[in-house]
């Protein structure tokens, strides 16, 4: 376990991204979402590893990429923070109701992150949709509860963000962290 190593989970369209990015300029090491890369990448390549093509393809993509993220998290300095974990993995086979791979479940006790994760909420007045994020509203809220119960599931306290400008964001994940 990386007591360094900090998530920021819940659904799509919650202001994580936005969070990580002020994060990063504020001077934190922050590793960016998975799924987004891959995302282009398949779509770049006319590659099927995709949400709405392939989803459990997409998973393992985003473990891959994970699991690489993680051990080249190793050699950073100070507090990590990263935009999803690979406990976001198991959260999003089993909101699409597919099975959790062994070697999936495997990988995510054995790349722990600190027991604290911080939980983005659904918020309905910042949740937008683009190519990329094609989840409906409703998708967002149930993303949010499965990734909570994922985190919780696998010991992790939850430190769920306000819902506020990012400022306020970003001094809540800095009192939280002791900086």
């Amino acid at each position: 376990m990386s007591d360094r190593f900090f998530v920021v989970t819940g659904g799509p369209g919650a202001g994580k991204t936005s969070l990580i990015t002020e994060l990063a300029r504020r001077g934190f090491h922050t590793i960016p979402e998975s799924g987004r890369a891959i995302i282009r990448e398949e779509t770049a390549s006319g590659g099927d590893a995709l949400p709405w093509a392939d989803r459990m393809a997409f998973a393992e993509r985003m473990l891959e990429w994970d699991l690489r993220a993680y051990s080249a998290a190793q050699a950073l300095s100070g507090p990590v923070i990263f935009d999803r974990g690979i406990p976001d993995i198991m959260g999003y086979l089993t909101l699409c109701g597919l099975p959790v791979p062994p070697h999936v479940a495997a990988a995510a006790r054995a790349n722990r992150y600190n027991a604290r994760a911080f939980l983005a909420p659904y918020w309905n007045e910042i949740f937008t949709q683009d190519t990329e994020r094609k989840q409906t509203r409703s998708e967002a809220e149930a993303t949010y509860a499965v990734m909570r119960e994922t985190y919780i599931a696998l010991g992790c306290e939850i430190k769920e963000l306000p819902r506020a400008d990012i400022a306020t964001r970003s001094e809540f994940v800095c009192v939280q962290l002791g900086i």
